[in-house]
């Protein structure tokens, strides 16, 4: 009779366990679909601003065409920035060790 009592408390422990298991995986998989949907937002969001971006460009090239001249002339000025920079550097080593 105690065996038997025993085996129903595990039997009972048992489905107690899956039944927390079970919970437990419906939470996590909640919770990760949550995430994929938030993702899945996120890019959702950047493609319409792409396909947006890419209206206005086609549409009026003006603007763009005005960046990339602001961003070619901003990158042979940081080049030409640079030069100095070395020049200077160059020549107040030189001076330097000409005091020496």
């Amino acid at each position: 009779m105690c065996l038997l009592r025993y085996c129903q408390m595990a039997e009972s422990e048992s489905q107690e366990e899956n039944y927390y298991n079970g919970e437990k995986m419906v939470e996590n998989f909640n919770t990760d679909m949550e995430e994929l949907l938030d993702e899945m937002e996120k890019l959702t969001v950047r493609a319409a601003w792409m396909a947006y971006n890419y209206v206005a460009i086609q549409t009026n090239p003006g603007p763009y065409n005005a960046m990339q001249h602001l961003e070619d002339a901003f990158l042979m000025c940081k080049e030409q920035m640079e030069k100095k920079w070395q020049e200077v550097l160059l020549e107040s080593r030189d001076c330097s060790s000409q005091t020496l």
